[in-house]
């Protein structure tokens, strides 16, 4: 039997919302959770796959525009399947100097809905859905940018932080 959802909610998160807790490994295998960052804009942005092409122009793009992150008092984080010790042969290869975290069982992405069915050659599977949430400093959705096109994605996701700023 299938049931069909009929909440619309669960094609997106919406602006405003309370953003899911979570705490996951990073890149060392420390413990990282959201909470940790309340008081400042968080960039939460979901990928395939680590050092694979698309995925490696959009960390090494949001490394180019770190400094800009900073001054916004952002932090980034990266989300993707791969493993503890996958994120820190990346990271160190690219120099990115955010956190990469590690969401094997894919629970974090599906919070997110960043986790749903995708199709290649023909062929349909389930994954990761390149996507990137910005959180405000109070733990809300500010925007939610869904099938990210990874080129002047760092520049979109800095306007978004712009905002926050002045709303301030």
């Amino acid at each position: 039997m299938t049931v069909k959802d009929e909440n619309p909610k669960n094609t997106m998160l919406e602006q405003g919302e309370e953003s899911p807790p979570f705490t996951l490994p990073n890149d060392e295998g420390a413990p990282v959770r959201l909470a940790d960052f309340r008081g400042q804009p968080v960039v939460l942005y979901f990928y395939p796959k680590d050092d694979t092409e698309g995925c490696t122009k959009e960390a090494c793009d949001f490394r180019d525009h770190w400094r800009e992150f900073q001054r916004a008092g952002a932090e980034v984080l990266g989300v993707s399947p791969d493993s503890v010790a996958s994120h820190r042969k990346f990271k160190a290869k690219f120099e990115l100097p955010f956190s990469l975290l590690s969401d094997p069982d894919h629970q974090v992405a599906l919070a997110y809905k960043a986790w749903g069915k995708k199709k290649m050659y023909g062929r349909e599977y389930e994954g990761i859905m390149r996507t990137t949430v910005v959180i405000d400093p109070k733990g809300r959705i500010a925007k939610v940018f869904p099938k990210v096109r990874v080129k002047d994605h760092a520049d979109e996701v800095l306007a978004v932080l712009k905002t926050l700023r002045a709303e301030r």
